[in-house]
């Protein structure tokens, strides 16, 4: 700060990976931060997988993926719910396919709870905890 008070120009601090050998590459701000993600996951002794988004998974990894059955997952393709290909014998899922559904599941869950708050609140079931002592609660 005082350095640019006094009219120099001062490099903008920028996130970057630095090797042993003192070799330094530049991140964007967005990788930055998902390599702390995997980094405090790896510390916390938690496993990190790192996949592109056009992978293609099988029906099982898929299923580990929603953390769902198998089963449960196949019918969600039989029923179009998540596109698949079928190239042979064999049913293959997007990763970018798993993300979008997983996202539109967890808007929908959200917007169905919200409008379930909105409601108990119109029919005054939050009131009903008044005069009731907290350890009851």
């Amino acid at each position: 700060k005082a350095l640019e008070a006094r009219g120099l120009a001062v490099p903008e601090a920028r996130a970057a990976l630095v090797g042993s050998d003192n070799g330094r590459v530049e991140l964007p701000e967005s990788l930055h931060r998902v390599l702390l993600q995997v980094a405090e996951a790896l510390m916390q002794g938690m496993a990190v997988t790192v996949t592109p988004q056009s992978a293609r998974l099988t029906t099982q990894a898929a299923a580990d993926f929603l953390g769902v059955s198998r089963p449960t997952l196949v019918r969600l393709l039989e029923r179009g719910e998540i596109p698949m290909s079928k190239p042979g014998r064999h049913r293959y899922v997007q990763l970018s396919d798993l993300v979008a559904y997983q996202a539109a599941t967890r808007s929908r869950r959200r917007d169905i709870l919200d409008a379930m708050v909105r409601e108990a609140a119109a029919a005054g079931l939050y009131d009903a905890t008044e005069g009731v002592p907290p350890a009851m609660r």
